[in-house]
């Protein structure tokens, strides 16, 4: 079993903001395997489907970004799942550009707050993950104002796609490997 985890904040008002690239992700993961990401437990939604023939358990921490690890702590506790193999983290990354993908099998948190709470959390670093770029924030903009900002115009667009494409990433994995997805998907588009 996996366990898919994206980031993001609960609520409206954080609905379509950079910093819930993740939520949209499992969003398309959730279409494709014909579920609703609406069953609240373990301070997550979530819910249940197969991709790719794999069992897999959709979640969508709503502790706030800063603790998502509690909520992922208390899946990986419960379903006892191997954490380096069995665990993609899809978040947001400033560092790369809007649309652009990166998958790594293990990594610091990058400055991210939602990652470091799920390393402290889990008390490890290896993890499949899955960075969806959001952008560099803009010269003068605050970091957590940017991130909170919403996409427009043709990045809208750009990010629906990535969203698709990180889905896509994701089935990968659980298809042919995390070895293999990098190569497929770190490319620049």
């Amino acid at each position: 079993m996996y366990i898919i985890a994206g980031l993001g904040n609960p609520g409206s008002r954080y609905a379509g903001t950079r910093h819930n690239a993740g939520f949209e992700v499992i969003d398309v993961l959730a279409e494709k395997c014909r579920v609703d990401v609406e069953t609240k437990k373990f301070k997550a939604l979530c819910a249940s489907g197969v991709l790719e023939g794999e069992k897999v358990l959709l979640v969508k921490p709503q502790t706030y970004m800063n603790l998502s690890g509690e909520s992922l702590r208390a899946v990986t506790d419960f379903y006892k799942i191997d954490i380096p193999s069995e665990l993609i983290v899809i978040y947001d990354d400033i560092s790369l550009e809007p649309g652009q993908l990166r998958i790594r099998k293990k990594g610091s948190a990058g400055g991210h707050n939602g990652m470091k709470s799920i390393i402290q959390q889990l008390g490890t670093q290896e993890f499949l993950r899955i960075k969806v770029g959001v952008g560099e924030k803009p010269e003068g903009y605050d970091l957590a104002d940017y991130v909170l900002s919403r996409f427009h115009g043709e990045e809208k667009i750009t990010m629906i796609n990535a969203c698709e494409r990180a889905a896509k990433a994701a089935e990968a994995i659980l298809r042919e490997g995390a070895d293999s997805a990098m190569n497929e998907f770190n490319r620049k588009v």
